[in-house]
């Protein structure tokens, strides 16, 4: 079991320290998103760690389709496959087949599905979820779970969030068993549970209540930022917060905007993921201390300053806007890899902002600076 340690908090805002065997993570943290255990836009295991990267999250049910995840385990497991040393959090298969799968059926064994490569069938339950994850041999493994659309029937919401808490059941059991067996990857592999309920209160709480019972190293609020505002998100995070344990990590799965983060820090979560800043970079899109800017824009035709002035990124110290914006009109990959680059440093710098100000008792006031500054879009002067 992961050790986590709470040591301090400034109203909800939570400031903590995960021990795993593959290192300590210093919370609140933003887990940077390798789909493929690779991070979209040509970035390394190596550039991970220039851009200060604590955790590497990866998906079950991509490497389980391609390259297999037998053929990791044969390889010696994911750390090893892709050359990381740091913590990986594996996500359960569960968003991905409700989201990417064609002519699913769910039943209490699990759910079937159409691959979304080549069209082959396959069936995931949470015992096929937790053998795919132990074969890959990740620091943290997610629970196999239904996701929701948002908003859906209250019927429908209330009997899969039940559904959920007896495959978490299953998910426990089946981990404690891989983990006791000889030749596993990791047999330190932990386990988070997450909550569901869609946007009802009543069932939100319920599901917590009844997923806390389950001994896991962490619990996650899934089911949000699927179809829903922001405004019901944080509502939604409120809620579900006092029936959380205080003395376990708590996660906020696939959030969010820079703004997301700094609202939901301020209502208890410790772990974030979301594709966003690397999605966002391929696109031009780039985040500064002051708002967002598209890099395309023709204002940066002569522009010779960083994308951010003051940012250590490896973009920011060597290229200037100007050069990146050629870069993107002439298709060259490498506008792409230094605004991706560019982003998940900003990202990893806010979380560190973040830990700094809650060290400091200083986060309220962080949160008020930072909250709506992060959102907007740069004016053409800046």
């Amino acid at each position: 079991m992961g050790k986590f340690t709470l040591l301090k908090t400034e109203g909800k805002a939570r400031r903590g320290r995960f021990e795993t065997v593959h290192g300590t993570i210093e919370t609140p943290v933003f887990m940077n998103v390798g789909t493929s255990a690779a991070i979209k836009g040509g970035i390394s295991t190596q550039d991970l760690k220039e851009v200060n990267c604590q955790v590497e999250l990866s998906n079950t049910y991509h490497l389980h389709i391609r390259p297999g995840d037998d053929l990791i385990r044969d390889m010696g497991g994911l750390h090893k496959f892709f050359n990381w040393d740091r913590p990986v959090l594996t996500d359960s298969g569960g968003f991905q087949v409700f989201s990417l799968a064609s002519l699913r059926k769910i039943t209490e064994e699990g759910v079937s599905f159409n691959s979304h490569i080549d069209g082959k069938r396959i069936f995931m339950g949470p015992e096929e979820s937790m053998q795919i994850q132990s074969n890959l041999g990740s620091t943290i493994a997610m629970a196999f779970d239904e996701c929701v659309e948002n908003p859906a029937p209250y019927k429908y919401v209330k009997a899969s969030q039940e559904r959920t808490i007896r495959w978490l059941k299953r998910c426990r059991a089946e981990m404690d068993r891989l983990n006791a067996l000889p030749g596993t990857v990791n047999p330190n592999q932990m386990l988070f549970g997450i909550n569901q309920g869609g946007t009802y209160e009543d069932l939100r709480i319920e599901n917590m209540i009844e997923t806390a019972k389950i001994p896991c190293d962490g619990y996650a609020i899934g089911g949000l930022a699927v179809g829903e505002d922001a405004d019901t998100m944080y509502h939604i995070i409120e809620t579900v917060e006092p029936y959380m344990p205080t003395d376990k990590p708590r996660y906020l799965m696939g959030v969010g905007t820079p703004q997301n983060i700094v609202e939901a820090v301020y209502r208890g979560v410790d772990f974030f993921d979301c594709v966003m800043p690397s999605r966002n970079a391929r696109h031009g899109n780039v985040f500064t201390w002051e708002g967002k800017i598209t890099i395309q824009n023709e204002r940066f035709l002569k522009d010779d300053r960083p994308i951010s002035p003051g940012c250590g990124c490896p973009a920011c110290r060597h290229y200037s806007r100007s050069y990146i914006r050629h870069l993107f009109k002439a298709k060259e990959m490498l506008g792409m890899r230094l605004a991706v680059l560019h982003n998940l440093y900003f990202y990893n710098e806010l979380m560190q902002k973040i830990r700094d100000a809650l060290d400091e008792g200083k986060y309220e006031e962080f949160y008020h600076k930072y909250k709506d500054r992060l959102a907007r879009k740069l004016p053409d002067d800046m």
